[in-house]
């Protein structure tokens, strides 16, 4: 039996084995990103694992058994779990700690997917005192040992917490009384240098090619772009994302 999960040369981390994947879905849900099982297997001890992803709402789905085995090279016992290199926060103490911090300042990524991207921004934010950095369950980067090297152990630091969904994690910051901004250009989008920071805060940053949902955005207070003095066609999430918490950094200083 298995008793350990396997760090991959790609950064993945996997625990695998009847017993170990129950054990880490009842004692730390939340660090989970999804439980893979072989393709046509049924029985208890599977069934008791699906009971426990749905009551910590933790993504289950069947693969092949090549697939699996690729995950992981060893006994798995057909099932494998896919696990973040860091423990989360709950959403809710992040939204009640955040104004303790230097910088009461939350990040929210919008279905950012680029590993090295989240790195170098929640390195950013945890040296500039941001309060923490929300990610979504689906759709988000992976933050393995690979996104906990390029954050220069900032992940490790710095309180993440993970939703099920966004927009919803929106609202509840509003009902926080927390003012939220997007980070995109719009015919009303304010100049990041000239606009009111006020704090405490949340920042929207969105996908690295679509930018943020519209179902994200609508709930914003602003919109902040950063003014171009050259024409150039946009910065990273992690740039651009760097260049405005700086200046909320600055305003609280």
């Amino acid at each position: 039996m298995q008793k350990n999960g396997k760090e991959k040369k790609d950064g993945k981390i996997y625990v695998v084995g009847n017993k170990p994947v129950k054990e880490l879905l009842q004692d730390d849900p939340s660090k989970v990103d999804f439980v893979a099982f072989r393709k046509g297997r049924h029985d208890k001890q599977l069934d008791e694992i699906f009971d426990l992803c749905r009551t910590a709402k933790v993504p289950f789905k069947s693969v092949s058994a090549k697939d699996l085995d690729f995950m992981y090279r060893g006994n798995h016992q057909g099932i494998a779990a896919r696990c973040a290199a860091l423990s989360y926060t709950p959403f809710t103490e992040l939204l009640e700690n955040a104004t303790e911090a230097p910088l009461p300042l939350i990040v929210v990524l919008d279905q950012v997917q680029d590993t090295g991207n989240v790195g170098v921004l929640a390195r950013t934010l945890y040296a500039l005192g941001g309060a923490g950095l929300v990610v979504g369950q689906h759709h988000g980067a992976y933050l393995g040992a690979g996104a906990v090297r390029s954050s220069a152990g900032a992940l490790n630091k710095l309180p993440v917490a993970k939703v099920g969904n966004i927009a919803n994690a929106i609202k509840d910051c509003v009902n926080y009384d927390y003012t939220v901004y997007c980070a995109r250009m719009t015919n009303d989008s304010k100049d990041i240098y000239e606009a009111t920071l006020d704090t405490p805060a949340v920042l929207i940053l969105g996908n690295e090619e679509k930018g943020i949902r519209p179902g994200v955005a609508k709930y914003s207070h602003d919109s902040l772009h950063i003014p171009f003095l050259r024409e150039f066609d946009s910065l990273n999430v992690a740039q651009a994302g760097a260049i405005i918490v700086s200046e909320f950094a600055k305003r609280m200083r």
